[in-house]
């Protein structure tokens, strides 16, 4: 013959998982409002070019691929962290370590020349 179940005992269960629940709940709720917020009213833009009102430039296509040979690309930082800007120079891999970003430079590649 089985025993009969307590009462107490199953009160007893769902206040602890209850608590538990909410206590997960609550420290969710904590790290989705608050993460990034180390980050949040801090320029993205360290260093360069501080003394303008915007940074803001024109690369004329035709003139880079002059500079570009065929078959290579030129990378264009969008992390604000190259020494080189506006060239990448992979500063943006500690930035990503650091922050949890996922930022990378922009790549403009010129096609190996036809030879058919």
């Amino acid at each position: 013959m089985s025993k009969p179940f307590r009462d107490d005992s199953l009160k007893q269960n769902i206040v602890y998982a209850v608590s538990a629940a909410a206590g997960v709940g609550l420290l969710a709720y904590i790290f989705y409002k608050h993460r990034g917020s180390c980050c949040k009213g801090r320029p993205i833009n360290p260093s360069i070019r501080k003394d303008e009102k915007k940074v803001s430039d024109v690369l004329d296509l035709e003139e880079l691929m002059k500079t570009v040979p065929p078959g290579e690309k030129v990378s264009l930082c969008r992390c604000w962290k190259s020494k080189k800007w506006p060239y990448c120079d992979g500063a943006h891999k500690e930035h990503n370590q650091s922050t949890g970003d996922n930022v990378g430079p922009v790549n403009i590649v010129r096609k190996k020349a036809d030879t058919s």
